[in-house]
């Protein structure tokens, strides 16, 4: 989806019906926070807006993108969470440390996914600086936060 011509929180509404008895795990990475607060209301306000209860919308936070995994892992093994969603934001620095972090956080959000046959979504920003963040997350990108509860509501309507 991504272009640079375009919001990139442009996405179907076919399918973002039906989940008002499913219940959500959103777990949040509290660095950089000024990003992710912004993912996990684009989130909440998604999910809403499809009739998902208050009640079914559980937030946990972890110390950073990179302990997205574990806490989605935790989440995934509660039989009644049907679908997790993952929302960070890793920020290019000046040492390879960006790279490691975004391939362990990517692999490991995958793995649980397939670990637990249900839905666990890759709403992690990966950027070269905070403004970029920024525009994705409710900026002039759209939110990455509502592209990934779009996402995890369609597959549970897969």
């Amino acid at each position: 989806m991504a272009s640079t011509l375009k919001s990139l929180s442009t996405f179907s509404n076919k399918n973002l019906s039906g989940v008002a008895d499913r219940k959500f795990a959103i777990v949040v990475a509290e660095w950089n926070s000024e990003v992710t607060e912004r993912l996990y209301n684009g989130a909440y306000s998604t999910l809403l807006h499809a009739g998902v209860r208050e009640e079914n919308i559980i937030r946990k936070d972890v110390p950073g993108s990179f302990e997205l995994s574990l806490g989605a892992q935790y989440m995934a093994q509660w039989k009644d969470i049907d679908a997790v969603i993952c929302l960070g934001c890793v920020i290019k620095g000046e040492t390879p440390h960006f790279d490691f972090i975004c391939q362990a956080v990517a692999h490991g959000i995958t793995e649980v996914g397939l670990k637990y046959n249900k839905p666990v979504v890759f709403g992690v920003i990966t950027t070269l600086n905070l403004e970029q963040a920024l525009d994705r997350a409710g900026g002039k990108h759209g939110n990455k936060g509502d592209e990934a509860a779009a996402t995890a509501i369609k597959m549970l309507n897969f």
